[in-house]
């Protein structure tokens, strides 16, 4: 009998389970098209912010679409934490801009170059420098969204797990999550092939879990997948989200059909989909609620 190594899962079958392209024959052409949109960048004035010394601490920043300020999307690519760049989420801008947000996607450095809990760190760095700096572009602080696809979505949920205190920052800074096929859950992460790159302490995987430490968000969250992701990241999304309920936290949990892993984050551009009008509503809400407090 073969043994099975993470709940039902043999060895071989929880690898494949954490393989996204093995799902998605297409996942080379997706990620070549947003390659292809990197021009954008330059087309709408997309500024580079150095927050840190590493050349991939920087991140992009997209001006406001209209005068005044406007709200903040905080977008994180994913990759695997050692792939793909701030540059493949350009494509996302345009429609970023039309909804009324200031898009900025973070970079940072990748794994095995750094470990993942310097690669958090660079993040949250980020996501401070642009509270102080974010107004010289149009963006107001006190409307941020945050968002993240994949590897990306982790780094999300544990940006909104931070204690913002701690650095000076309201404790609701970031206002709505929006999570998008991430693996919060750690501990099949790590018994899983990506173990080979993803080196972390005992005590360090504990802090980067976010699944764990859920009861630390305070904002409403929307969970999303696809409906031909792998098993294991059908059940990372579903269960972060059955996890956030029962802490009595406000979140959801959408299958998005007819998708796979990759196609999902094209839906964000998507007028018809799901992914779109939830970032369309929360934009809405903030401007209802920026002229009601006028």
């Amino acid at each position: 009998m073969t043994e099975r190594v993470y709940l039902d899962y043999t060895q071989a079958e929880l690898d494949k389970a954490y393989d996204q392209r093995l799902w998605a024959d297409n996942a080379g052409d997706i990620m070549a098209e947003w390659r292809d949109a990197h021009g954008l960048r330059e087309v709408l004035g997309c500024a580079e912010v150095q927050y840190g010394n590493s050349p991939r601490e920087a991140m992009d920043i997209y001006p406001a679409p209209a005068a005044g300020v406007a709200p903040i999307h905080f977008h994180i690519h994913g990759g695997g934490w050692r792939m793909q760049s701030k540059e493949d989420c350009a494509f996302l801008a345009p429609t970023q801009q039309s909804l009324g947000f200031m898009p900025v996607f973070p970079d940072f450095d990748q794994l095995p170059d750094v470990t993942l809990t310097m690669q958090y760190e660079q993040l949250r760095q980020a996501f401070i420098t642009l509270q102080e700096m974010a107004k010289d572009y149009g963006g107001d602080t006190g409307r941020i969204v945050v968002s993240g696809h994949s590897s990306g979505a982790h780094l999300a949920a544990l940006l909104a797990e931070e204690d913002w205190t701690e650095f000076g920052l309201p404790a609701d800074i970031i206002k709505s999550l929006i999570l998008i096929s991430g693996p919060h859950d750690l501990e099949p992460v790590l018994l899983s092939a990506r173990r080979e790159y993803v080196h972390l302490e005992e005590q360090a995987a504990g802090l980067l879990n976010a699944y764990r430490r859920a009861d630390r968000i305070n904002c409403p969250v929307q969970i999303y997948y696809g409906e031909h992701e792998s098993p294991e990241f059908k059940r990372q999304s579903i269960y972060m989200a059955e996890r956030l309920k029962t802490l009595g936290s406000q979140a959801s949990c959408t299958m998005i059909t007819g998708v796979n892993h990759f196609e999902i984050l094209n839906d964000m551009n998507r007028d018809d989909s799901q992914v779109f009008q939830a970032v369309k509503k929360i934009s809405a809400d903030f401007r209802n609620k920026q002229q009601k407090e006028k």
